[in-house]
């Protein structure tokens, strides 16, 4: 039972800014340490009410101190805590789900630098906080001290659920179908590195790891796969090493990315092609939902096999909630999370990583062979622009391309008959994010050159000088 009291404010203060639109994440110490990990732990035990929670941690120099503290605010609240050690995030998604808790804790800041770290939360089912959805009454319970009335200390469990994770995620796939292929994957120093000696244990496939030695330090490179410069030894590895294909994993392992046989890195949306073809095959009908930053050859992938595509915004906030309304058997974005209606909805980096695997190995092609015959697109790939005046902006682009009736799903959205965009604001920094795909390279290059100046306001200026 909650309190009703209004109390004085905490003397501890947490910078409001930490509490972003999916997980609270900031700078330690200054941000987040250990007095504001344990007011977190008793503003979190305030929302879900209930008194088993799983707690996880990724890798991080301060994931430990952390974890402790956020653990010892939760036990003043009376909660038990499930404590399952250094794992993935999907794998904490996973232990939510299998051993029926009330909620969840990952202590990780995901692909941030070192200094960064957080908290990704979730109720009952791996079901996700989020800004609108937890978030902000976690942040209004500790900055007016309002928590859980005394109900006794909880206590704490150490359990190990890894080995059945991977049993969970072996069932996704028929193990004996998976080629003996030759992988390269990079699991940048993070939680890839713990889980994934376990699954090519039990597969035909053989690994060669590149970075597998957790380190929160990062010392090889940063644990964000997205941007390609930290991908340059993946590239060399999958060359010299004459390797089917690479993966890379980010830092809590819940994101994956995949590289052709060439050193070619594939976007997420590419990597769902392999996934929804091989799921379609085996559930016909099936909704699969995406976001609307993904190629035009993902819906037309999904209708050509006989599936129900429906577009959604981004993020997992939204889509994991929308996959639960529509029975979806699976959703992805183009950011590399992918999510499994028969993994509690929750998303996982290792489940799409064995599903592709099996889609590669029926197929018989090279993967950039296959992927070629499945997407007839050019992409601009994620384009980042700092603007002042973020909503003033997405004015400018919406007067500069009315006439085509943009959507508003997320963002701005502007459909043309040969090349499409969206442009929409980050939920975590003063940038407006683009995308641009268009029918040929030469158009794309055109089209985003043109769009960029507009979005920098050099549009108007160009025109009078011609």
């Amino acid at each position: 039972m909650r309190s009703v009291k209004k109390r004085s404010a905490p003397t501890i203060f947490v910078d409001p800014a930490v509490f972003k639109s999916y997980d609270i994440r900031g700078t330690v110490p200054d941000q987040l340490n250990a007095d504001v990990a344990r007011l977190i732990g008793r503003g979190f035990a305030a929302e879900i009410e209930k008194q088993n929670i799983v707690v996880g941690r990724d890798m991080r120099t301060h994931s430990e101190e952390l974890t402790d503290a956020l653990t010892e605010g939760l036990l003043e609240s009376g909660c038990s805590v499930t404590d399952i050690g250094m794992v993935s995030t999907d794998a904490l998604y996973f232990a939510v789900g299998h051993l029926g808790a009330d909620g969840g804790v990952m202590v990780t800041a995901s692909h941030n630098p070192p200094e960064y770290n957080g908290f990704k939360m979730c109720r009952e089912n791996a079901e996700p906080l989020s800004g609108t959805e937890g978030l902000a009454r976690i942040q209004d319970s500790i900055e007016l001290d309002d928590f859980l009335l005394e109900r006794g200390r909880g206590s704490v469990e150490k359990k190990n659920i890894l080995d059945v994770f991977v049993d969970h995620a072996l069932t996704f796939v028929d193990v004996e179908k998976i080629k003996p292929f030759k992988v390269v994957i990079d699991a940048g120093n993070g939680m890839g590195g713990v889980v994934l000696p376990r699954v090519f244990d039990r597969i035909p496939a053989t690994h060669v790891p590149l970075f597998f030695e957790p380190d929160g330090t990062f010392p090889n490179h940063p644990a964000n796969p997205i941007d390609p410069n930290n991908l340059k030894a993946l590239k060399k590895a999958v060359k010299s090493e004459k390797a089917d294909f690479g993966v890379a994993f980010d830092g809590d392992a819940d994101r994956m990315f995949l590289m052709d046989e060439q050193g070619e890195q594939l976007g997420g949306d590419m990597a769902m092609l392999l996934v929804i073809k091989s799921m379609l095959k085996k559930n016909p009908g099936a909704t699969i939902l995406y976001n609307l930053i993904c190629s035009n050859a993902v819906p037309e992938l999904i209708e050509r096999e006989g599936g129900n595509a429906l577009r959604t915004p981004v993020g997992h906030a939204i889509i994991k909630p929308m996959m639960k309304k529509e029975n979806a058997l699976f959703g992805g974005e183009h950011s590399g999370h992918f999510y499994f209606r028969d993994n509690w909805y929750a998303d996982s980096g290792l489940i799409a990583m064995l599903i592709a695997m099996e889609s590669l190995s029926e197929a018989e092609k090279p993967v950039s062979e296959l992927i070629a015959g499945l997407n007839p697109y050019f992409r601009s790939g994620e384009i980042n622009v700092k603007v002042r005046n973020i909503p003033k902006t997405l004015d400018k682009i919406v007067a500069e391309y009315a006439s085509q009736r943009p959507d508003y799903t997320d963002g701005v959205t502007v459909t043309f008959d040969d090349w499409w965009f969206n442009a929409r604001p980050s939920n975590t920094e003063p940038l407006l994010r683009l995308n641009v795909e268009a029918q040929s390279a030469e158009l794309l290059e055109e089209k985003t050159a043109t769009l960029l100046k507009v979005v920098k306001g050099r549009r108007k200026a160009a025109a009078k000088k011609k």
